[in-house]
């Protein structure tokens, strides 16, 4: 079996997938002074608690935090006995290498949905991730990863106008029932979900312009259906898309990556 990890800036995803489906999925935070002991004190925990038996063989971790990559390396070597396979080394081959200006690093989770949205979808694709950033990746027709846009994201929007400014609090983020906000939370609720809603709407019509051919729109996290209530903004919501991408890239070392067993 083989266990993903998908490293965020705010959270870590751990799934185990059979070979057919994904029969465990679980959540933590990103912190980047756990362990390899705690990872699997934590994992091990859980699995006993819903009662998995998993023989996990292989690991492939996407991290767009490199200081736990590390403990991660560690985790899987001495709790699986395996080396596991890492997003964007060297030695990770990816199914479409990406077209960008010469000496750019192409975050991993960005390879990684790539990868994904291009088994699912096909090409010609923008794929828009909620996460700590919002991200807009463009797929080629061919699968490549071809550039995007990078935004902040709606949870480090709120807190960043929480903490800068001393009169405003702390709000959750939801649709609110008018434009118009008749008191302070209902305000910045409105800013946040409206100003969203534009900067996703706004930025896909340009991608599309500037790209000049069909394209599909493509979501992913936690936030993705609250903001595609009644307006269209995608055409496709994937909770599950980065995690999917890690098989898609493992499958695809597996078959062409001669190095795999020894890495």
């Amino acid at each position: 079996m083989l266990l993903c990890i998908d490293t965020g800036n705010t959270n870590t995803v751990f799934s185990i997938w059979d070979g057919t489906e994904f029969i465990a999925t679980w959540r933590t935070s990103t912190e980047t002074q756990r362990t390899a002991d705690q990872y699997y004190v934590w994992l091990s925990t859980l699995m006993h608690f819903q009662k998995i038996e998993a023989n996990i063989t292989e690991v492939i971790i996407s991290s767009t935090v490199p200081r736990v990559v590390f403990n991660l390396r560690v985790f899987a070597n001495r709790y699986f006995d395996c080396r596991p396979l890492v997003v964007g080394k060297p030695e990770c081959l990816l199914p479409h290498a990406p077209r960008v200006d010469e000496g750019t690093t192409v975050g991993p989770d960005r390879l990684v949905n790539t990868a994904a949205a291009y088994d699912k979808f096909g090409g010609d694709l923008i794929v828009v991730d909620f996460g700590t950033a919002t991200t807009f990746d463009v797929v080629a027709e061919d699968g490549a990863y071809v550039g995007g846009v990078i935004s902040p994201g709606v949870n480090t929007s709120l807190e960043s106008l929480h903490l800068k400014a001393a009169a405003l609090p702390h709000v959750d983020v939801t649709m609110p029932e008018k434009v118009i906000g008749t008191n302070t939370v209902a305000c910045m609720q409105s800013g946040v979900f409206w100003g969203y809603v534009g900067l996703v709407r706004e930025t896909c019509n340009r991608i599309k312009a500037e790209y000049e051919r069909p394209m599909q729109v493509i979501a992913t996290g936690g936030l993705a259906p609250l903001f595609n209530q009644g307006h269209k903004l995608f055409d496709a919501f994937d909770e599950l898309l980065t995690i999917h991408g890690l098989v898609v890239i493992h499958n695809y070392n597996k078959d062409h990556n001669t190095e795999l067993g020894n890495i």
